[in-house]
């Protein structure tokens, strides 16, 4: 049996391998649509899980393809995946899905990779990126099948172009790389959707929050995160106040 003396190559393996199980079936596949995406997201998730109870046995699991079993709430350490982040994406044919897998320890994200397979590109919080240095106008990434109103009101407010992107690890790797100036989500998303991106921006020194200000802690009873704020930290503070504003 391989073996992995850190985390990191571990997530760095898994998250490879799941991207290419991805990339393999989407290509041969005769499936297509929603029975597409099914299959694959729990090919990728099969895959995942068997490989993090093999080499982690002790560690707990947070999946989106998975039951939640609770006993991670006593558990210091957590795997926080989501095998196939934008499905719609995936399915359609594009490349902005991705691959992430988490390490959340004692309710910190400690380490993330995001891996986008269709761009041949991965990310981790342990290697940096040299971010772009920002242009006007501003930039910022929302959501391409669910953009709220008030992303567009931010967009006014900030006299920014707004940039719709499917995954959410793409929009906040948009931001790590500089493309993007700021991801900004409000609506219902689940910890696995944040998790590996989230660790990977702090890594990179950017400002991550949810919309109060609040930081964003992972393994809790209840997964569900209602709004995040990814950006470069110059832009954090004007944007905090307008939401506190509006309510």
């Amino acid at each position: 049996m391989e073996s992995f003396d850190s985390d990191e190559a571990l997530a760095l393996y898994i998250a490879r391998n799941a991207g290419q199980i991805l990339c393999n079936l989407r290509n041969n596949s005769e499936l297509s649509g929603k029975e597409l995406g099914n299959f694959a997201d729990k090919a990728a998730n099969d895959f995942i899980v068997e490989t993090i109870k093999k080499h982690r046995p002790n560690d707990a699991i947070l999946s989106e393809e998975e039951c939640d079993d609770k006993k991670r709430l006593s558990k210091s350490r957590v795997w926080i995946i989501d095998p196939l982040d934008g499905t719609y994406e995936y399915c359609e044919n594009r490349n902005d899905w991705a691959v992430h897998i988490a390490l959340a320890i004692n309710n910190k994200p400690e380490l993330g990779i995001v891996a986008i397979p269709s761009s041949e590109k991965i990310y981790s919080s342990n290697s940096l990126i040299s971010r772009e240095e920002s242009k006007a106008p501003i930039k910022i990434a929302i959501s391409r099948s669910r953009t709220p109103q008030i992303a567009y009101e931010l967009g006014r407010f900030l006299n920014a172009e707004l940039i719709p992107m499917g995954s959410a690890g793409v929009k906040a790797m948009a931001v790590v790389e500089g493309n993007v100036d700021i991801y900004f989500h409000i609506g219902e998303q689940k910890e696995w959707d944040n998790c590996a991106p989230v660790a990977i921006a702090l890594a990179n020194g950017l400002h991550v929050s949810r919309l109060n200000g609040n930081e964003i802690t992972y393994n809790n009873e209840d997964v569900v995160v209602n709004d995040l704020l990814i950006c470069r930290k110059e832009f954090a503070s004007d944007i905090l106040a307008w939401c506190n504003e509006r309510k």
